[in-house]
């Protein structure tokens, strides 16, 4: 009936990676979105909410309610920009470092996991394409 629907499908398929990236996040005690709110983090110390925000295609109350939670776990810090101190800059705890890796890996694995299901070439064509309509939609 929904066969060539792009939403029935592509929320289908979202429902789906959410079940596979909240297993891998669950021993973190995360959530999927805080699990790569906190992966940007990391990778970006000093990141700016709006910046993360950008980068993870989401709005800024959502990245924000993400950083509250990470806040309430100890996993990440608001300091005052150094380049605008009207603005707030986010930093990763000494517990984030020290699971950064581990979260990575766990990331990863589900990744590796996907390609072996799909083939590497349909993973791959299958990213860039959806990430091509949704640059498209905006």
């Amino acid at each position: 009936m929904f066969d060539h629907c792009l939403y029935f499908n592509t929320s289908a398929l979202a429902r789906r990676l959410e079940r596979e990236w909240a297993e891998a996040f669950r021993p973190f005690g995360l959530a999927p979105p805080q699990g790569f709110v906190l992966r940007a983090v990391l990778q970006r110390p000093g990141i700016l909410p709006s910046e993360l925000a950008d980068e993870l295609a989401i709005s800024r109350p959502t990245a924000t309610r993400a950083l509250d939670g990470l806040a309430a776990k100890g996993l990440v810090t608001r300091q005052a920009a150094e380049q605008d101190t009207r603005q707030v800059a986010v930093y990763p705890t000494a517990d984030a470092l020290a699971i950064g890796a581990a979260l990575n890996e766990a990331s990863g694995k589900v990744t590796r996991r996907l390609k072996k299901m799909l083939g590497e070439p349909v993973f791959d064509t299958l990213v860039k394409d959806v990430r091509g309509v949704r640059s498209a939609l905006n």
